[in-house]
């Protein structure tokens, strides 16, 4: 249960967030709603939803339940249509929904390829279409896109994730230089995350003999949620990054990512997995939401309290990461000129 706290001058806003039932949308919904801002919940598991809403209204906050699926556009379209009509324009709009299996390139079958990838990406288009239609007219809005250090850097048994949110990273970017071109008062902004103690490990597709995990270091999803608040409230920084961990991987892509490839060839199966075995007969929800089978809510945690962090230097790593890069990229530039340097000479 999250504490109601003072807003201040802070004016309430309206915002949608998808993926709301679970993990980071979770978390985020509760902290829009702790900031006073009135929430609009979308997913596709009604069980979830309203425990996600209930703890909103307990706390005395607004909370509007939503069943729908995002790669359906007319079902995002409605959403948004039912979201003015009964809580106001809408000001901010976070794209988070997400699906995933967990396998190698060559065990998922096509019809699960295009799942995931009309969840985890054209999900965020038709979010962001249905939020744009409404936000351009009026020349005020933020959409800020969940993404992760995948966006930049692939991992194996993660081939479908990776390949979505590297699309969703392309096509913000040329969004954001659209917007830029109209010198619109309408925001899109991305969070890259890291990994995260959510259910996602618990209810994605496996076929791995062995129970999924984030890979190390592990932070707690309400870490997450606090970036996206922060983000939504400053969004003409292009993105922002979240977690130790999340800056390390973008600044070691940047600057040796063949290196990282075979540094995760070799790490990047065992640091997936425990030593569990899969549970017999485990069930997913690539096509159709968990609690939906057996009425369970899944919450915003997952099975790894005990290893995760609840902190991080996110505010200035993100408020100071084209620096960070710079200083990477010029370590890099040194290291090599000293390796040049130092190289035996041939006879």
């Amino acid at each position: 249960m999250f504490q109601r706290s003072g807003h201040g001058s802070q004016s309430p806003r309206v915002v949608v967030v998808t993926g709301a039932s679970g993990g980071v949308g979770r978390a985020a919904a509760r902290a829009f709603a702790a900031r006073g801002d009135r929430v609009a919940l979308v997913a596709r598991g009604r069980t979830g939803l309203d425990a996600a809403a209930d703890e909103i209204r307990r706390a005395g906050g607004t909370a509007l339940p939503l069943e729908a699926d995002v790669a359906d556009p007319r079902a995002v379209e409605n959403v948004a249509a039912r979201v003015e009509r009964e809580l106001g324009p809408i000001d901010v709009w976070v794209n988070d929904a997400f699906t995933t299996v967990f396998a190698e390139f060559t065990d998922i079958e096509p019809d699960e390829f295009r799942r995931v990838t009309e969840v985890c990406y054209l999900g965020y288009v038709y979010g962001t279409q249905a939020a744009l239609r409404r936000m351009l007219p009026r020349d005020h809005g933020v959409v800020v896109q969940v993404g992760s250090a995948l966006a930049y850097r692939g991992i194996p048994l993660q081939s479908a994730y990776c390949g979505a949110k590297h699309a969703i990273q392309g096509w913000n970017e040329a969004v954001r230089c659209e917007l830029l071109h109209r010198r619109s008062g309408v925001s899109v902004t991305m969070v890259q995350l890291p990994a995260l103690n959510t259910p996602q490990f618990d209810w994605s597709l496996s076929r791995m003999p062995y129970r999924p995990q984030p890979v190390p270091p592990i932070y707690q999803p309400e870490l997450a949620a606090r970036a996206v608040v922060h983000a939504a409230g400053r969004p003409r920084r292009r993105e922002y990054w979240v977690g130790a961990s999340t800056v390390g991987t973008l600044l070691a892509n940047a600057v040796a990512p063949g290196l990282l490839d075979h540094y995760l060839a070799r790490t990047g199966y065992d640091s997936q997995m425990t030593d569990e075995p899969k549970p017999p007969g485990s069930r997913d929800n690539l096509w159709q939401p968990l609690d939906g089978i057996d009425g369970r809510d899944f919450g915003a945690h997952g099975r790894f309290g005990e290893r995760a962090a609840s902190r991080a230097p996110q505010p200035w790593a993100s408020r100071h990461h084209d620096a960070l890069a710079l200083a990477g990229v010029a370590a890099a530039t040194a290291a090599a000129g000293l390796a040049v340097r130092h190289r035996p000479r041939r006879r």
